[in-house]
């Protein structure tokens, strides 16, 4: 994009239409995000600067729900994405070292993607999926109770021709069931609450999103 998107660009109509659709106001803040990377894969400055100016809202304030919510990224995704929970529950049972040996295994650190545009590496606050913790997602699917070998075994088994996600869209499962120990959900993982947080922003009584966790950016 450049630094104000073409209007010519088709692919930011549907920011536009979701901006317009909630009258320019500042509630339709996420909806404009998740159009945003729906359409371009990721949200960059650009595009944060431009619904700012949109919405009326301060360049922070976008940028700050931006980075709040693990399911928004801020440069351009690999193949796949794998995020690691560090919510308590999970960091207690070794969250961080699923990390640590992810990152070394692939050459990147959190919030990178691997130099062949394979993996990308994140975490978040909560998963949603405390019970079986520790917890990874890999491309939507919970992958419970992970451990370094079995989660390395699940990585290296995922399909390097695509993203995952196509295969996902055409009702393919991402690996070979069975393939692997891990306790796996589907691929839509829910939270204890019934909200998936990889898709959907959680709002709290007075309508202010939160984060899963009771927590507002």
């Amino acid at each position: 994009m450049t630094n104000t998107p073409e209007p010519t660009d088709k692919r930011w109509r549907p920011v536009e239409n979701a901006m317009r659709r909630n009258g320019y106001q500042a509630g339709g803040l996420i909806e404009a995000l998740h159009a945003v990377q729906r359409s371009y894969g990721y949200i960059d400055e650009t595009a944060m600067r431009t619904i700012a100016a949109a919405l009326t809202l301060p360049l922070s304030k976008v940028y700050g729900v931006a980075t709040f919510y693990h399911f928004f990224h801020l440069k351009p995704k690999g193949r796949h994405t794998c995020v690691v929970c560090l919510g308590t529950a999970c960091y207690i049972k070794g969250a961080d070292q699923l990390l640590q040996e992810t990152a070394r295994n692939y050459g990147i650190k959190p919030g990178e993607t691997s130099a062949d545009g394979y993996l990308s590496l994140l975490t978040a606050r909560c998963v949603g999926a405390c019970g079986q913790a520790p917890a990874v997602v890999v491309d939507e699917r919970v992958l419970g109770q992970a451990d370094t070998v079995s989660l390395a075994d699940y990585l290296g088994q995922l399909p390097r021709g695509d993203n995952g996600e196509n295969r996902q869209a055409e009702g393919q499962p991402t690996t070979d069931a069975g393939a692997n120990p891990i306790t796996r959900t589907d691929a839509n993982p829910a939270t204890a609450n019934g909200v998936n947080p990889a898709t959907t922003a959680v709002t709290e009584p007075g309508g202010r999103p939160t984060n899963g966790q009771g927590e507002t950016p």
